[in-house]
Protein backbone atom coordinates (compact mmCIF):
# COMPACT_ATOMS: atom_id res chain seq x y z
CA UNK A 1 0.00 0.00 0.00
CA UNK A 2 1.18 3.45 -1.00
CA UNK A 3 1.76 5.99 1.93
CA UNK A 4 -1.07 8.40 1.69
CA UNK A 5 -0.29 12.38 2.61
CA UNK A 6 -2.35 13.89 5.77
CA UNK A 7 -1.98 18.09 5.96
CA UNK A 8 -3.61 20.67 8.24
CA UNK A 9 -3.69 23.78 6.74
CA UNK A 10 -4.07 27.12 8.85
CA UNK A 11 -4.16 30.33 8.06
CA UNK A 12 -6.79 32.59 6.10
CA UNK A 13 -7.71 29.30 4.32
CA UNK A 14 -11.80 29.19 4.57
CA UNK A 15 -14.15 31.33 2.25
CA UNK A 16 -11.16 32.06 -0.31
CA UNK A 17 -11.81 29.11 -2.51
CA UNK A 18 -8.78 27.33 -0.83
CA UNK A 19 -10.80 23.66 -1.59
CA UNK A 20 -11.47 24.44 -5.06
CA UNK A 21 -7.89 25.49 -5.55
CA UNK A 22 -6.97 21.87 -3.57
CA UNK A 23 -9.08 20.03 -6.28
CA UNK A 24 -7.34 21.89 -9.03
CA UNK A 25 -3.69 21.26 -7.82
CA UNK A 26 -4.11 17.70 -6.70
CA UNK A 27 -6.32 16.83 -10.50
CA UNK A 28 -2.69 18.47 -12.64
CA UNK A 29 -0.83 16.15 -10.16
CA UNK A 30 -2.52 13.35 -10.73
CA UNK A 31 -3.58 13.01 -7.28
CA UNK A 32 -6.13 11.13 -5.35
CA UNK A 33 -8.22 11.46 -2.16
CA UNK A 34 -10.19 14.56 -0.99
CA UNK A 35 -10.12 18.08 0.98
CA UNK A 36 -12.62 19.29 3.52
CA UNK A 37 -13.06 22.61 6.01
CA UNK A 38 -12.92 22.20 9.55
CA UNK A 39 -14.73 23.57 12.15
CA UNK A 40 -11.43 25.08 13.75
CA UNK A 41 -10.66 27.32 10.45
CA UNK A 42 -8.68 25.33 9.15
CA UNK A 43 -8.74 22.67 6.05
CA UNK A 44 -7.89 19.28 5.93
CA UNK A 45 -6.55 17.27 2.87
CA UNK A 46 -5.79 13.77 2.38
CA UNK A 47 -4.46 12.09 -0.76
CA UNK A 48 -2.87 9.91 -2.55
CA UNK A 49 -0.68 8.97 -5.65
CA UNK A 50 3.07 9.48 -6.26
CA UNK A 51 5.55 10.43 -3.29
CA UNK A 52 6.98 13.56 -5.80
CA UNK A 53 3.28 14.75 -7.09
CA UNK A 54 2.48 14.15 -3.03
CA UNK A 55 5.75 16.81 -2.86
CA UNK A 56 4.69 19.09 -5.28
CA UNK A 57 1.34 19.57 -3.83
CA UNK A 58 2.96 20.04 -0.46
CA UNK A 59 4.45 22.92 -2.17
CA UNK A 60 1.36 24.25 -3.61
CA UNK A 61 0.01 24.18 -0.29
CA UNK A 62 1.97 26.65 1.30
CA UNK A 63 1.27 29.20 -1.61
CA UNK A 64 -2.94 28.75 -2.13
CA UNK A 65 -4.91 30.77 -4.38
CA UNK A 66 -4.53 34.35 -3.99
CA UNK A 67 -7.08 35.78 -1.86
CA UNK A 68 -5.62 33.08 0.95
CA UNK A 69 -3.05 33.67 3.55
CA UNK A 70 -0.95 30.10 4.16
CA UNK A 71 0.20 30.46 7.91
CA UNK A 72 1.34 26.54 8.59
CA UNK A 73 0.91 23.17 6.96
CA UNK A 74 1.86 20.38 8.70
CA UNK A 75 2.38 17.37 6.24
CA UNK A 76 2.34 13.74 7.58
CA UNK A 77 2.31 10.61 5.50
CA UNK A 78 0.15 7.56 7.03
CA UNK A 79 -1.37 4.54 6.45
CA UNK A 80 -4.33 4.57 4.74
CA UNK A 81 -6.84 1.56 3.81
CA UNK A 82 -8.82 3.11 1.93
CA UNK A 83 -8.62 4.23 -1.44
CA UNK A 84 -10.10 6.83 -3.99
CA UNK A 85 -10.75 6.71 -7.69
CA UNK A 86 -10.40 10.83 -7.92
CA UNK A 87 -10.20 13.74 -5.87
CA UNK A 88 -13.36 14.88 -4.05
CA UNK A 89 -14.33 18.51 -2.13
CA UNK A 90 -16.19 17.08 1.19
CA UNK A 91 -18.47 19.42 3.24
Amino acid sequence: MEKSLHCIVSGKVQGVYFRAFVQEQADSLGLCGWVRNLADGKVEVLVQGAEEAQKALTERLWQGPALARVEHVEANHIDYDKSYPGFAIRG
